[in-house]
């Protein structure tokens, strides 16, 4: 394994770093005061479409997308890793505007690899140049939805139609007005095998019967720049049967196509939010001073900056190492390395922004820093994308699979 930079890279590297020095740290503060000052709190705000702008302009987009488009930028997920982690430094702000945000990243995926050339055009291209959004709907209040075998909500057959009924809440991205397309997960066949019962369809959020009843907050925020997460309620929504993304009982494993790519994309983000997180202690408690001298002098100020450093480097490390597999072998083939980085990097985030806020005293509570709401996006990830016990679960069954076989039935 060689995780140093190649030449396509560190190019990468130098033009996105100068564009977050020269436009997005210096948009923060113009940004979240447009945020506040919104009536609608998940309208577009002003300043991206001028970032977005910008990075277009520099070729930093859609640099999240692999060699399987015409629009992305080629990388390999090693090459993509550094890159995402330095937008997750700015996570309100910098993914967007290289349009490289969830959940459309993920969408965008899979409606390349497994889209029609009409469901490409229709949905996939404007997504692409980022002239909207969309959101994915999968999770259900009434069942434990970390088992894709509960999910209830009903996708019929009916002549050259499809219906679907059900009740979906934290549809990731769906509060946005500029949102179009739900991808929806759903049972097409309950008497098929368990893994082959749900299929994946897309649905215009402005179809008749979407009901979107409220929006759901995360840690008591909107969540706006991911377009926020909606509570739905699909009631005898009709779509053409060309909708399927897919053939019936493919939802399974489209829904583990997508995961897999946005696990590690968020780990990437992830740390760059801890290294942010860790620039800011360092800054703050070398300003300020109590009982006669630096607060960066402490022995337990220090203790928090070497473990926060040595945890990071673990993480990124063991992310670097998912991608690689992702690269050589598949992403089926690195499954476990991408449950591991998916529980670690959330782990170390918090950590590190917890350490963080408390050196900042009652202002890292506050709307003046960002760790607050940095902690709030780095736990959601502990239950998002698949709760961190079913991973552990995941990886314990391979651990413990030779010992198992040994013991009779």
């Amino acid at each position: 394994m060689d995780f140093g930079h190649d030449d396509t890279t560190k190019g990468l590297i130098e033009r996105l770093e100068a564009f977050m020095e020269e436009f997005v740290y210096p948009a923060e503060d113009t940004f979240f005061r447009q945020r506040a000052e919104a009536q609608d709190p998940w309208a577009p705000v002003p300043l991206v479409e001028e970032l977005k702008a910008a990075a277009r302009a520099r070729g930093l987009w859609n640099l999240f997308l692999p060699r399987t488009h015409a629009y992305g930028a080629g990388l390999s997920n090693v090459q993509y890793a550094p890159l995402a982690e330095i937008t997750g430094r700015a996570l309100w702000l910098a993914p967007e505007a290289l349009n490289c945000s969830a959940p459309d990243t993920g969408n965008m995926e899979l409606l390349a690899r497994f889209g029609t050339e009409a469901q490409r055009r229709r949905w996939l291209d404007p997504l692409l140049d980022g002239e909207i959004r969309s959101a994915f709907s999968m999770t259900e209040p009434a069942v434990g939805s970390s088992d894709a075998r509960n999910v209830a909500t009903r996708i019929t057959r009916g002549g050259d139609e499809y219906v679907i009924s059900g009740h979906k809440w934290w549809t990731s991205g769906a509060m946005s007005p500029r949102a179009e397309l739900l991808i929806v997960m759903g049972v097409t066949d309950p008497d098929a095998e368990p893994y082959r019962r749900q299929s994946m369809i897309l649905v215009p959020k402005d179809a008749p019967g979407v009901e979107i009843r409220r929006s759901m907050s995360v840690f008591g925020y909107t969540d706006g720049y991911h377009g926020g997460h909606a509570d739905i309620v699909y009631d005898d929504v009709r779509v053409p049967a060309s909708n399927l993304l897919g053939d019936e009982g493919d939802g399974f494993r489209i829904a583990q196509e997508r995961l897999g790519p946005g696990r590690i994309h968020h780990a990437m983000r992830t740390i760059g939010m801890a290294e942010r997180a860790l620039e800011m202690m360092i800054e703050r408690t070398s300003q300020r001073t109590t009982f006669g001298r630096p607060i960066v002098d402490h022995g337990v100020v220090q203790h928090w900056i070497a473990e926060a450093r040595i945890r990071i480097e673990q993480a990124r490390l063991l992310t670097l190492k998912a991608a690689w597999l992702m690269d050589t072998i598949g992403n089926k083939g690195a499954r476990i390395e991408i449950s591991a980085i998916k529980v670690a990097a959330p782990a170390v985030a918090t950590w590190v922004i917890d350490r963080a806020i408390q050196a900042h005293g009652a202002g890292g509570l506050s709307q003046d820093f960002v760790l607050a709401e940095m902690y709030a996006v780095a736990r959601s990830l502990q239950i998002a994308d698949g709760p961190d016990e079913v991973h552990r679960m995941a990886i314990a069954r391979r651990e413990t699979r030779t010992a198992r076989e040994r013991v009779p039935a």
